[in-house]
């Protein structure tokens, strides 16, 4: 039916990827040695007990010379161990650091882009228009605060002088004469249609 979902994304395998994957499986067949070693040892440290119980002392010491080369080997062997896995957390770290290492070139990349966008010019004159509002925006809140300096003072009261000598044009005065109240009340009443007594009503 082939792949319904597109193609499956590879990853990517580096060489640390791989020298970490040879250095885990070389310690892993460290350690099952050591286990079959470990095993080795008991069987014969009983096999050389049970030597000198029937009276074979020099198979007993023979028995025990062995076993004690091989704990030489396993304690090799334990440091072999060690050793692995020291390098397979120093290759790990390494890669951690090399993530930091591209994360930082990409970022700064990016601050190199921005700064050619936005120059040191550009950012003292943004700051000074910034600035030049806030302070006109202060002046203004000082006005609507009341704190008007006296010549500030004298051009409002200035202002107020000319509107009230008639400067300011105000709308003309209708010359039609109203009709009196109850004059205009009789007209309706006589243009209201009366009702017909309700006697009338029945009798038609």
């Amino acid at each position: 039916m082939g792949n319904l979902f597109g193609k499956k994304k590879q990853t990517r395998v580096t060489e640390q990827d791989k020298a970490i994957l040879q250095l885990k499986q070389q310690r892993d067949k460290l350690r099952q040695y050591q286990k079959k070693i470990s095993l080795q040892l008991e069987k014969e440290r009983l096999l050389a007990k049970q030597l000198l119980k029937d009276g074979k002392k020099e198979k007993a010491l023979l028995l025990l010379k062995k076993k004690r080369y091989q704990d030489q080997l396993l304690d090799k062997t334990e440091n072999q161990i060690s050793n692995l896995e020291r390098m397979v957390q120093d290759l790990e770290f390494a890669q951690i650091e090399r993530k930091v290492i591209d994360g930082l070139k990409v970022g700064n990349e990016c601050l190199k882009k921005m700064h050619e966008v936005m120059s040191i010019e550009e950012v003292e004159r943004i700051m000074d228009e910034t600035q030049d509002a806030v302070e006109y925006q202060r002046q203004i809140d000082e006005m609507l605060a009341g704190s008007l300096t006296q010549e500030d003072e004298d051009a409002v009261l200035a202002e107020l002088e000319a509107i009230t000598q008639g400067d300011v044009e105000l709308p003309e005065v209708p010359s039609d004469k109203l009709p009196d109240v109850p004059e205009a009340t009789e007209k309706k009443e006589r243009e209201r249609p009366r009702k017909k007594p309700e006697r009338e009503l029945l009798a038609a």
